[in-house]
């Protein structure tokens, strides 16, 4: 990843534009970012199929925001409380090492997760939309939610994105965390992730 500019691209300046200093001095020192599925991720719905196999929709937006957030450096995880395959496979097509499933203390994850890389909470975020996530927010150095949450969860959160759960609010989240890093410009340069990049 290259240097990032002492002059902010214009679309980090976008990003950044309603984000107070003190939430951009958290998002500055954001190494490892983990993500909630169910709720985040996705919309938060469950369709079985005949059989009683869950099928679970993704966006490509928040594909794309996860690869970009790992291509500049910053880890990714995917934590969630529920457990299926569609979880490992959308992982692998992304190229994340850290999937952990069927997790009903998402703090102590984060804990575990922070020092398996070697790193203090204050460098980790959590995105999260439910009472099971709560712990684990409130422990990160970063919390995010999503505006579908309870009010009780967002407002715990030090920011919630715009666009719905499974609608781009991951991809929200990565822009911000990159954009405050001075690393968001660099993908206006063609090629950064490769052609046929999945999302």
């Amino acid at each position: 990843m290259t240097k990032p500019l002492s002059i902010p691209h214009p679309a980090e300046a976008l990003v950044l534009a309603k984000i107070p200093a003190a939430t951009r001095q958290r998002l500055a020192g954001i190494r490892l970012m983990l993500f909630d599925v169910d709720g985040v991720l996705t919309d938060g719905s469950l369709w079985y199929g005949e059989n009683g196999e869950t099928v679970k929709r993704f966006h490509v937006q928040d594909g794309h925001g996860l690869k970009m957030l790992t291509v500049s450096g910053i880890k990714v995880a995917l934590v969630t409380g529920r457990e299926g395959p569609v979880v490992d496979r959308r992982a692998a097509e992304l190229g994340l090492g850290d999937v952990m499933q069927n997790v009903r203390d998402k703090s102590a994850a984060l804990a575990s997760l922070a020092a398996r890389h070697h790193l203090r909470l204050e460098q980790t975020g959590f995105m999260g939309d439910d009472l099971i996530d709560l712990p684990a927010m409130q422990r990160a150095g970063f919390a995010a939610s999503v505006p579908d949450a309870p009010a009780y969860i967002s407002q715990s959160a030090h920011w919630v994105s715009t666009r719905a759960a499974g609608h781009g609010a991951a991809r929200e989240c990565c822009d911000l965390i990159l954009a405050a890093q001075g690393l968001l410009g660099a993908f206006f340069q063609p090629g950064l992730l490769g052609p046929g990049t999945v999302q």
